[in-house]
């Protein structure tokens, strides 16, 4: 196995520059990979998150290996080109426009409104905005977030590229699966039960299986499906986000990834009694090398997770009530992943979670309450910190 904790590089070349240098950097990593794959042969690539994924399908190409096309696996990291092909397949989409941060006087912009950073992910920089008024200062917001120097260093080539679309209606749904020549496995529809309606968009609460109707699941995976076959992937990890209202499904991302971080946890399958439960990863492990992977089913039970939200900035001291949350009926783990004196940011700001909980259960609409019971528990003792400009 090969790993890399730079996420979209492995021999690390450093430059100033943005698209042409990222094309550079993804060239010479893929270098790095196939000459040494003639020691130790790959048999599979998988990326673990939005970054590597054009690395990603560069390197399945190169070494003849399952994964995307690099033209398609690049088109679903971007959020204007994937609303234009989503567009050009007769998906529905709210408008949108490209502008640079600071532009609110484009005519073509009208409200509400929500702008999204191109080149950030997470609902990171992202906000919504009702007037002019509000859209200057989320525009000042989001220009500040860009100078820091953590987010230019990422360098992904998109860092001043601002979309700006119609803000939509509606209940927010994630869903995981794989994609095989082309085709969806849907592995879970999740519902997100607490309302994303802004000004900002932190995500709490997944939830599966989806309290949904059959036939408002069926047009989600149909949707999910379209809007894979629109970006032209075909094999791998999908990670869809849409938004379901009176207006219909509207795809808001089709990420050729699987869901973030430790939120993977939340899916245990069920297989060959001799392999017992096992991961999410594990199994796109063994797509990603060609494997069957038809015999590993989703378990039976409900399943969620809470990301658990940061109440404040500032640097963490310690978390009380861990034990309480953790004897909350049908809580399986909570899990605090922040370390003492590390710096915490609310959104739209944030990078990173403060921690997660796992709850599993016969029943969905239960899990949630009890992931909101834990979450109770929990008291977060938080210092001021003083705002750097440029940090």
């Amino acid at each position: 196995m090969l790993a890399t904790d730079r996420c979209h590089q492995l021999d690390d070349p450093w430059r100033d520059g943005a698209v042409a240098v990222r094309f550079h950097e993804e060239a010479a990593s893929t270098a790095a990979v196939v000459e040494a794959a003639k020691e130790r042969p790959i048999h599979g690539v998988l990326p673990l998150g939005d970054r590597p994924v054009p690395l990603a399908a560069r390197v399945a190409a190169a070494l003849g290996l399952r994964g995307n096309p690099p033209h398609a696996a690049q088109a679903s990291a971007n959020k204007t080109v994937a609303r234009s092909r989503f567009a050009a397949a007769g998906l529905p989409v709210p408008w949108f426009v490209e502008v640079p941060p600071g532009d609110t006087e484009d005519p073509r912009i009208q409200y509400p409104c929500v702008i999204k950073p191109v080149g950030l992910s997470g609902s990171r920089g992202v906000i919504r905005a009702d007037s002019r008024a509000q859209l200057d200062a989320a525009f000042l917001q989001v220009r500040t977030l860009l100078s820091r120097k953590d987010v230019r260093a990422a360098r992904t080539g998109l860092e001043d590229t601002i979309l700006v679309e119609g803000f939509i209606e509606g209940r927010e749904f994630a869903v995981e699966g794989v994609l095989t020549a082309g085709s969806l496995r849907a592995f879970a529809i999740f519902d997100k039960p607490d309302p994303l309606d802004g000004p900002y968009f932190e995500e709490t609460i997944y939830v599966t299986p989806s309290g949904l109707p059959l036939d408002q699941q069926s047009a989600i995976l149909e949707h999910v499906q379209r809007a894979a076959s629109a970006l032209g992937l075909t094999d791998g990890p999908l990670h869809a986000e849409c938004r379901v209202g009176t207006r219909g499904v509207f795809m808001l991302e089709a990420a050729a990834r699987p869901i973030g971080g430790l939120c993977a946890r939340v899916l245990q399958f069920d297989g060959a009694p001799a392999t017992g439960r096992i991961s999410l990863e594990e199994i796109l492990l063994r797509h990603a090398a060609d494997a069957d992977i038809s015999i590993y089913k989703r378990e039976s039970q409900a399943a969620a997770v809470m990301m658990i939200p940061i109440p404040k900035r500032g640097l963490l001291k310690r978390v009380d009530g861990v034990d309480l949350a953790s004897a909350v009926p049908g809580i399986e783990e909570v899990r605090i992943t922040a370390k003492k004196d590390q710096l915490l940011e609310r959104l739209p700001e944030a990078g990173s979670y403060l921690g997660f909980i796992f709850a599993r259960g016969p029943d969905s609409g239960g899990l949630v309450t009890a992931l909101k019971a834990a979450h109770s528990r929990l008291r977060f003792h938080i210092e001021t910190a003083l705002t750097i400009v440029g940090a």
